[in-house]
């Protein structure tokens, strides 16, 4: 049997809590770490759906990027629908583990993944300082396209039913593209900065696109979920070193869509 602790040590050992933003409630969130465990849900986020399909596929861990518990419980009240989902995990004897920011800024993560899913190359970070240093990625497209095309790649690449543009001109020539997985509105000048054509990421505020085409930076705004690509990405790395370990471990994906938004 192999311990969920070891599992994690072992990816720890990939993308280290150091990586983290300082307050990012990353880590183990609920449950025994020290349970053995032989299936793991690999998840974007922990919702009742996704703990009601763990138990269903039997699993005694699930590995979320998003924590379950993102801000501390006021109380243990189970007429809430939260606390309940907590109640619902320590029942079934699940062990909840999250790795978020670490996950976006290590080489080989979230925001590389999401780049090498648009075939950029050259890819490197664009964010050099601060606490999100090495968060994000910009690198080149294949080939130079119109900005209006390279939205609907984007569309495309993510499976998307809708997405968001903030720009002056939709025919402007794209050659270098900069992305952030998540809430990463605040980045855009680093990205312009880093010599970015447009800026690729999710959840930007309305005050903020004001100052986006303003300052003519054209961003690609394809949502939070974009970052579900981390499931089969991390669910892969799981059992590959379920493999080189012997570990008597699976990992799979959670088959549910977490996205809080419908489009009509």
């Amino acid at each position: 049997m192999t311990r969920a602790q070891t599992i994690i040590d072992r990816f720890e050992m990939f993308a280290p809590k150091s990586l983290a933003v300082p307050g990012d409630p990353i880590g183990w969130q609920l449950g025994d770490p020290n349970q053995d465990v032989k299936k793991i849900l690999v998840t974007l986020d922990v919702r009742p759906e996704v703990v009601a399909e763990a138990k269903q596929l039997g699993a005694e861990m699930i590995f979320a990027h998003h924590p379950a518990m993102f801000r501390p419980a006021k109380n243990m009240v189970l007429t809430d629908p939260q606390t309940q989902m907590y109640a619902d995990i320590l029942r079934a004897n699940i062990a909840v583990y999250a790795a978020h920011t670490n996950l976006d800024s290590v080489a080989g993560g979230m925001n590389d993944w999401l780049a090498q899913a648009l075939h950029l190359t050259q890819i490197v970070p664009f964010i050099d300082e601060g606490e999100e240093a090495g968060m994000g990625r910009i690198g080149q497209l294949e080939h130079p396209m119109p900005l209006a095309d390279l939205i609907r790649t984007v569309k495309n690449t993510y499976h998307l039913k809708g997405l968001r543009v903030v720009a002056n001109d939709l025919q402007r020539e794209i050659k270098r593209v900069a992305i952030l997985g998540g809430d990463g509105g605040k980045f855009y000048l680093d990205a312009e900065a880093a010599g970015a054509d447009v800026y690729i990421t999710g959840d930007v505020y309305y005050h903020t696109g004001h100052d986006m085409l303003a300052a003519d930076m054209p961003v690609i705004d394809p949502g939070h979920h974009i970052e579900q690509i981390m499931k089969q990405h991390v669910t892969d790395l799981l059992n590959q070193w379920a493999v080189e370990n012997d570990w008597s471990v699976e990992a799979a994906p959670s088959q549910l869509s977490t996205d809080p938004y419908q489009f009509f």
